[in-house]
């Protein structure tokens, strides 16, 4: 364990995360949300398959589960156009903050499709993370935006990415699963940005923005998965909170939005049922 290196890893992946939430809205004036996936997925595709080519790992794509490869992509696919779309309607604190809980709707879901037990402590701590969402949207102080149901739905599409990206890692290389992530989704943007006949192009003003998102995605993921490779979830989460205060400061640094103290409360709680959740699984995985 060399929690030092993991908190290093997690910097990385807070700056990749915030990089893209930026590039996100730098962007939004001339390009739609299927665009920018378009173009990162173009990014993707390139990306791995060159590093797998490099390295020798292209031999362990195959075509086997391709329903589950696309299902998995389609969650992917839709909650990502959610999160950049959010990016353009509410402050960036808010959608990170409803971004976290992903891991809330996972534990929920997770005894349908993954045969995890849900226990009482698990469900207490789901539902003091629910407490917390609703610190957030504050139903009632003012009236629902658009932004903040499709940052929440974002959420829940990322926890079903989670669902099927854990059923199919038990069968497929993480190689294999990156090749389709953004072969698959680059087909989708496609599709998506030129049902109308018109897929705006890069320019030059632009481009720095597309290759932000483009590396941003695959780094941050990166980023994470080896900070957990060196410590436990147990440290790297708390870190990867980080994220929250570091996009609240950049959101009033260049866009001049208030931080609301009911939306960091609400996050706090939501990070404190994620923890638990995490502490509860820890020890249920040592006692079996």
């Amino acid at each position: 364990m060399n929690p030092g290196r993991a908190a290093l890893w997690m910097i990385g992946a807070i700056v990749s995360f915030s990089a893209m939430a930026v590039a996100g809205r730098a962007l939004a004036s001339n390009l739609d949300t299927f665009e920018m996936m378009t173009y990162r997925s173009l990014i993707g595709v390139v990306t791995v398959v060159t590093i797998g080519g490099l390295t020798g790992h292209l031999r362990e794509i195959t075509t086997r589960d391709l329903g589950h490869h696309a299902i998995r992509n389609i969650a992917h696919f839709t909650g990502q156009n959610l999160w950049f779309y959010s990016l353009t309607l509410i402050p960036l604190a808010q959608v990170f903050a409803l971004e976290f809980t992903s891991p809330l709707w996972l534990t929920l879901l997770a005894p349908f499709f993954l045969g995890e037990k849900l226990t009482a402590l698990k469900l207490a701590a789901v539902a003091a993370g629910f407490l917390g969402i609703l610190l957030v949207a504050q139903p009632g102080a003012a009236p629902l935006s658009l932004g903040t149901f499709t940052a929440a739905a974002s959420a829940v599409a990322f926890a079903f990415t989670g669902i099927f990206t854990k059923q199919l890692t038990a069968r497929a290389s993480v190689t294999c699963i990156l090749f389709y992530l953004t072969t698959m989704q680059l087909a989708f943007g496609l599709i998506t940005a030129g049902i109308d006949g018109d897929i705006a192009l890069p320019t030059l003003a632009n481009l720095p923005w597309i290759l932000v998102i483009g590396f941003g995605g695959l780094t941050a993921h990166f980023c994470i998965t080896t900070a957990l490779s060196l410590a436990p979830a147990t440290i790297v989460t708390p870190i990867d909170f980080g994220r929250l205060p570091v996009i609240a400061l950049i959101g009033v640094w260049l866009y001049d939005e208030p931080i609301s103290l009911a939306v960091l409360a609400g996050a706090v709680m939501i990070f404190g049922a994620n923890y638990a959740n995490i502490v509860i699984g820890a020890r249920s995985h040592r006692a079996s």
